[in-house]
């Protein structure tokens, strides 16, 4: 167990993306006094919150352009919300998801790709040339866990709906109101879902980013976007969250204690900052405080993927290969999309002499990975295989 604790202790979890910590209950009225403006830098270039819901001019002059022209060809009229469903394109792709960095919309425009929340924005952002209003949902999907360096990162899922225009001097058949997902539908069919405000999704974004940059390792940027995603709304949980791993990183443990403090006044069932609370307990010795906060997070932790990993690699490296087979298949049955469950499977295998199964699990790694580094790591882990 102690070994266990020495790994957890270097890992932190932030939420992409929105996830369930978003049921606030509990106000923050004085959030600029969480702030600590004399660590940190000035960072440049930061976008301002109206950059989220605006495109440049050649963008909406090109959507202007493609439904004049449509509207030409067309016999009958169309809504505006179904015209900009299909220009859109969601479910063949004309605008793409790719799990990549969270982008403003005309950066997204002219990649012509994004992750979710980067689409939804580009999406809220047509709508708004065209006059359609725009519902924002937050997806109750499993959440998606990623590892990078020194953190978890926990992705949610967020969509929109295109609304009907309310009046119309055109008589339609039927107004209904189009969801707009750039995941495929049985990937969040059968998912509840929750209607979200504007401002969840102004500090959704911050979030995303200030994350992305703090696992770069750029501090100042990372406290400069989460101060303006707070500054929009202070009582979003995963933002606070990961302001207070940001403190902790600058040596401000008091203060991210306090602001762990904060984020479960507003939500006490939030498990994110509960488990990075219990890291720093942990790291400071107070095992007593720690063990109260452990109990709350022993049941949740089986949930964690990389709990099954974590074991799966201590057992590995105790080279107890039959162990590590039973925490890496655990580890799978939580997360078959995570490459390097694949990747430990495999070596595993190769050790109890199943050469057959660590070729497959091999290959599962190799057409999971996106990143160069693993994907040529991996085939010359394959060709070593075969050329046994």
């Amino acid at each position: 167990m102690e070994k266990f604790l020495s790994v957890i202790s270097l890992l932190f979890l932030l939420v992409l993306q929105g996830c369930s910590a978003t049921s606030e209950r509990t106000s923050v009225n004085n959030i600029e006094a969480y702030f600590y403006d004399d660590h940190f830098e000035d960072a440049a270039s930061l976008p301002h919150p109206d950059d989220l819901f605006s495109l440049p001019s050649e963008a909406t002059n090109e959507l202007r352009r493609e439904m004049s022209r449509d509207k030409v060809q067309r016999s009958k009229s169309v809504m505006a919300n179904e015209w900009l469903a299909k220009y859109i394109n969601a479910e063949e792709g004309a605008f793409q998801y790719r799990d990549n960095m969270t982008r403003v919309p005309s950066e997204t425009f002219n990649e012509r790709a994004g992750n979710c929340l980067s689409l939804v924005l580009l999406t809220s952002a047509l709508a708004d040339v065209l006059k359609v209003e725009v519902e924002f949902q937050e997806v109750e999907v499993p959440p998606v866990w990623d590892k990078q360096g020194d953190f978890y990162l926990v992705n949610g899922h967020i969509n929109l709906r295109l609304l009907p225009p309310r009046n119309s001097d055109t008589v339609h058949v039927m107004k209904r109101a189009i969801q707009v997902d750039f995941l495929p539908e049985r990937a969040v069919r059968g998912y509840g879902k929750k209607k979200i405000s504007k401002q969840t999704v102004i500090a959704m974004f911050y979030n995303n980013v200030a994350a992305e940059s703090l696992v770069m390792g750029d501090y100042d940027k990372a406290y400069g976007l989460l101060k303006m995603g707070l500054q929009q709304k202070p009582d979003f949980v995963p933002a606070l969250n990961t302001l207070a791993v940001l403190y902790r990183y600058k040596g401000l443990e008091q203060e991210a204690e306090t602001l762990y403090k904060l984020a479960l006044d507003v939500n006490a069932n939030d498990m994110n900052a509960l488990y990075n609370y219990a890291v720093m307990l942990g790291d400071q010795g107070r095992l007593e405080e720690w063990a109260l906060v452990h109990k709350r997070l022993e049941l949740e932790r089986i949930g964690n993927p990389y709990y099954y990993y974590d074991m799966a690699q201590q057992a590995y490296f105790d080279k107890e290969y039959q162990d590590a087979l039973l925490w890496y298949k655990r580890a799978v049955a939580k997360a078959d999309y995570r490459h390097e469950f694949y990747f430990g499977l495999s070596r595993a295998y190769w050790k109890t002499g199943d050469e057959r199964r660590a070729q497959k699990n091999m290959e599962k790694a190799l057409s999971l990975t996106h990143d160069e580094n693993n994907k040529l790591r991996y085939q010359s882990k394959l060709h070593a295989m075969k050329s046994h």
